[in-house]
């Protein structure tokens, strides 16, 4: 069978996994939607509150479904065993591992489709102006927080304590970077933190992308901290990886 064939299969039971896991469907598929319906509904009359919090769901599922579950699946697989059995086996691990990164590109995807959906037909958002750059900025975020997520892993000791160390990260970030409300109203210390990291550069690339109709070529700072943050990612996702 080919490495494509094999991708393929292992792509299918990937999916099939992921669903059959209560836990991982809830807290990184179906979560982003739960706020998005909760948040949605508070301001559902507020037009400009509901674009800022289309966007910043969007890119909230984009670090749910790519950087929190590869950072805990990563951790997982590598404690219980299941990378070193994975290598002793004749499975190619570019198949192995295609497989299991395309479930997760798979889920951003669904994710952003559902929240523009969902934004557009139930609270009166609009479609997004400039879909290539949706689908754009949606690329350039799994890409960065696929392989921080993977490189992330390498610093959890274990999977016991992979909760509180991905929360770390995860939480702070949604509460600076703009998902729930404006960023530009935070304290400067937490702007510039901001600035600094990825996911609000997501969230403005999707903003301009489904509420003001701008393109890559008008958010090229974003795209540049993207693109170097994605760079830093694999370099040390590839630098520190182990099967065991």
């Amino acid at each position: 069978m080919s490495t494509a064939a094999l991708l393929w299969r292992q792509f299918r039971f990937e999916r099939r996994l992921f669903w059959r896991n209560p836990s991982a469907a809830f807290f990184n598929f179906l979560l982003p939607l739960v706020f998005l319906l909760l948040f949605a509904s508070v301001f559902a009359d507020d037009e400009d509150q509901l674009e800022i919090l289309i966007p910043g769901i969007a890119g909230m599922s984009i670090m749910a479904t790519t950087f929190t579950a590869l950072a805990f699946n990563i951790t997982y697989l590598r404690e219980q065993g299941v990378l070193k059995r994975v290598r002793g086996t004749p499975l190619p691990p570019v198949s192995y591992f295609g497989g299991l990164l395309g479930s997760s590109v798979a889920n951003a995807a669904v994710q952003v489709v559902l929240v523009v959906v969902i934004g557009h037909l139930v609270y009166g958002v609009d479609w997004p102006r400039e879909p290539w750059s949706l689908v754009a900025f949606s690329a350039l975020g799994v890409i960065t927080f696929g392989a921080l997520g993977i490189a992330f892993s390498h610093a959890i000791p274990n999977f016991d304590s992979a909760p509180a160390y991905v929360n770390a990260i995860f939480l702070p970030l949604l509460f600076i970077s703009g998902v729930f409300y404006s960023a530009d109203s935070l304290p400067p210390v937490l702007e510039a933190a901001a600035q600094a990291l990825p996911l609000k550069h997501v969230i403005d690339g999707l903003h301009g992308a489904i509420v003001d109709g701008t393109g890559l070529a008008d958010n090229l700072t974003a795209v540049a901290v993207l693109a170097a943050w994605a760079m830093a990612g694999l370099l040390l996702a590839v630098r520190f990886f182990r099967w065991e």
